[in-house]
């Protein structure tokens, strides 16, 4: 695994052996911050159930200011770490080991990344759920193309679906006129 593009571009990341993680796909990380580029600066991204931290370092290799990881798995908390070590930003980075959803309300995030093992459906509706009660401006969800999310979650509502394979990039944006974490966010045209 590599990150595909800005300071670290194709610098190489650890991650755990055998299929205990489901490491986002180089192509389909690259599509996701193609369209992240425009508001990728200077924010703080969360990512949530975050394996290996490919997708938090890739924001942080493209410009964001901060990086939450969030991730249950602490052989995994470990790679997370080894990895921030090995480009120098742990300075950057707040990682933190315990399960997404107990963690949601704390968060302070411009943009949440949230990819749960796919076999733990229920993550996404309780994930989405309490993300939907306090919306930041941006949620992107990563599941299979057979799981069909919900349009809206609370405050969030889905503006962009990006299939690639098996795969799907659900984009979802507080509702305007809410009260989201940062109202001053661009949005993403569909």
């Amino acid at each position: 695994m590599r990150v595909i593009g800005g300071e670290f571009r194709s610098r190489r990341l650890k991650t755990l052996p055998g299929m205990s993680l489901r490491p986002t796909p180089d192509r389909l990380r690259e599509t996701l911050f193609d369209v992240l580029t425009p508001r990728i600066e200077g924010v703080t991204f969360a990512d949530l159930y975050a394996g290996s931290g490919a997708a938090g370092i890739e924001a942080l290799s493209r410009g964001a200011a901060r990086a939450i990881f969030v991730e249950k798995n602490r052989a995994a908390v470990e790679v997370i770490r080894e990895n921030l070590r090995s480009l120098g930003i742990t300075q950057r980075a707040r990682v933190i080991c315990g399960k997404a959803v107990p963690v949601l309300r704390r968060l302070a995030a411009d943009i949440v990344f949230l990819d749960p093992p796919y076999d733990l459906e229920s993550e996404y509706e309780q994930a989405l759920r309490a993300l939907g009660e306090a919306p930041p401006p941006l949620v992107i969800a990563q599941h299979t193309i057979r799981l069909a999310l919900k349009e809206e979650y609370g405050r969030l509502r889905r503006v962009r679906l990006l299939k690639q394979g098996d795969n799907a990039l659900s984009f979802y944006e507080a509702q305007p006129g809410s009260s989201s974490r940062n109202d001053s966010a661009p949005t993403i045209s569909t």
